[in-house]
């Protein structure tokens, strides 16, 4: 049986000075998940990871009966957590720059690039061959390792993936083969 997946980026509130912490979601950002609620298909599990943005997400979709996952937690921060990007740039930059092209590298004494991908790899790999459709609220590191996953990709490619808050990661399954799938635009075609 194929089991078809689909990420769900997080809601996120609109900061200028986005932090490497998890804040709870403002109303705009809460808004704009409650809209999106329609639009995602129905499926037999949902779950979400635990941070603020993410359950408030689900809660937002409406969604009952949801598993809390750590495995798709984000990525751990260690000393750089609660601290914006400039902020660590200014203090640690060698250790920003290192952490950003080696995906191995974690001086901020949290978890690397690598950690994670190694993480979600195995969440999916995990994932019953019958589970069918599943539905869940990630965080955007989870998604960006996913795809890295699903294509094969070197860890390095990371930071290449661009998934923004909302943004629906739709995979396809089966015997431990991932595929990502594209969809069409809603409401028109191209």
């Amino acid at each position: 049986m194929t089991v078809r997946l689909t990420l769900l980026c997080a809601a996120a509130r609109a900061e200028r000075d986005v932090r490497f912490a998890d804040v709870p979601l403002d109303e705009r950002a809460l808004r704009q998940a409650k809209a999106i609620a329609g639009t995602l298909p129905t499926a037999a599990t949902l779950y979400t990871a635990p941070s603020q943005r993410c359950t408030q997400t689900a809660k937002v979709l409406g969604w009952d009966a949801v598993t809390v996952e750590p495995a798709l937690r984000d990525i751990d921060m260690g000393s750089w957590h609660g601290r914006t990007l400039d902020e660590v740039a200014a203090s640690d930059g060698p250790g920003l720059v290192a952490w950003m092209s080696d995906p191995g590298a974690a001086p901020h004494s949290g978890e690397s690039v690598a950690e994670v991908c190694e993480r979600v790899s195995s969440w999916l790999d995990g994932l019953s061959s019958d589970a069918g459709r599943v539905l869940a609220v990630v965080e955007q590191a989870v998604a960006r390792a996913a795809v890295i996953r699903v294509l094969d990709a070197p860890q390095r490619s990371f930071w290449n993936v661009d998934v923004p808050p909302l943004t629906a990661v739709q995979l396809t399954g089966r015997d431990g083969r991932w595929n990502l799938r594209m969809g069409a635009v809603a409401g028109g075609s191209l």
